[in-house]
């Protein structure tokens, strides 16, 4: 909606109704860095808070940056980054409650399992774009700024082209039909400075309202990742991937290490018919921090704790970012969310659908203040 109404009123200021936004093709090699029209100091699109180290040409944006690490290769980062776009659109967003996240009703308070994986893909350049050295990493790097990044724009506009793409892709695929989600309005200025209220139903057909995406070639359609080979030569035997184990009871704990605990099972060798009335999904519950601070673990299952993997192997179950999305004295608010995790492909690709439970390693990363891990758990959800 927010795009719709800016691009209308975009196009009315340089009177041309033909005119579109353009998306950022993050999803593909050729459109990961930074595009040229952004860089221009003299140039209403710049912006000087961005990352300065983010600004050549040869660096892509990096779905798994961990604001340390600036010398990968382009090739891992673009190997990385379509697993990761793989994780978050196929394996992991079979389902729309998995893609869109928990139902939010007003009055309730946010749900426990987090947003949902659309929201995961869109957090990272967030906060690789914003600036490295502002206290609270304006402009792109905190939600009450990001909008005055002209980047913001183009961003969200290839997110909402991957909703798109998301439901062409088959299967459970679609939009929620709930009433409440439906027939929830907000209100909007149109290019006329009239004040509409626009409904949900009302955009969720791009071609109602006027919009067609360009066709772009989508190459992490095949970028499901491999299992190490520790996993891929396992039998059905339950593994040991060493390091120590953290038992249940030592939760609610504050995540200052790399943490293994052994998750069980509820259900094992799940046959086909019962994968597709039921996704399996790791939940990490109780996950609390202060709003206004940078945070990110990462999760593996079945791995080696002293050298987990990556998003380009079955291992790599997904990842937890926090973007601050308050500042000043509104700063230091806790609150609690979650991380649901579609683990179904995974399972499968490891070699574990039959064990009794799985070990799952939490690998925190750079982080600017502490979160506190309430438990771990294994759910289905059809």
């Amino acid at each position: 909606m927010y795009l719709h109404f800016y691009e209308r009123i975009l196009g009315s200021l340089i009177q041309d109704p033909t005119f579109a936004l353009p998306f950022w093709n993050w999803d593909h090699e050729d459109g990961m860095a930074i595009a040229e029209m952004f860089k221009d100091p003299e140039s209403p699109l710049f912006d000087g808070l961005r990352n300065v180290h983010h600004l050549p040409s040869n660096k892509p944006l990096d779905l798994r940056w961990d604001r340390v690490t600036e010398d990968k290769p382009f090739e891992r980062i673009r190997d990385d980054n379509y697993a990761r776009v793989y994780e978050l659109m196929v394996s992991g967003a079979q389902r729309r409650l998995e893609f869109f996240g928990p139902k939010y009703r007003a009055g309730d308070p946010p749900p426990a399992g987090g947003g949902g994986t659309s929201e995961r893909l869109h957090n990272m350049a967030h906060l690789w774009t914003g600036g490295h050295n502002q206290q609270f990493g304006e402009d792109m790097g905190n939600f009450y700024s990001a909008g005055r990044d002209p980047i913001f724009y183009v961003h969200h506009c290839n997110v909402d082209r991957l909703w798109n793409v998301w439901k062409t892709i088959g299967g459970f695929r679609f939009d929620f039909d709930d009433y409440d989600y439906l027939n929830t309005s907000f209100l909007f200025y149109d290019e006329n400075s009239d004040l509409i209220k626009i409904k949900v139903k009302d955009v969720l057909d791009p071609q109602a309202l006027g919009l067609e995406y360009e066709d772009r070639p989508i190459p992490w359609r095949n970028s499901r990742p491999v299992p190490t080979a520790a996993n891929a030569a396992r039998t059905a035997t339950a593994a040991a991937f060493g390091g120590p184990i953290t038992s249940p009871s030592a939760f609610p704990l504050v995540l200052e290490k790399v943490t293994t605990v052994m998750v069980p099972r509820p259900k094992k060798g799940r046959t086909a018919k019962e994968k597709s009335a039921a996704s399996e999904i790791l939940v990490v519950e109780g996950i609390e921090l202060e709003g206004d601070k940078v945070v990110q673990f990462e999760v593996v299952i079945n791995d080696d704790p002293d050298n987990p993997s990556g998003p380009s192997n079955s291992e790599f179950a997904g990842s937890f970012l926090n973007i601050p999305h308050v500042h000043g004295n509104n700063g230091h608010n806790k609150f609690v969310t979650g991380l649901r995790m579609d683990i179904t492909e995974l399972l499968e690709d490891i070699g574990a659908e039959n064990d009794d439970q799985i070990q799952v390693t939490l690998v925190p990363k750079k982080s600017d203040g502490p979160v506190t891990i309430g438990g771990l758990k294994i759910e289905y959800s059809s």
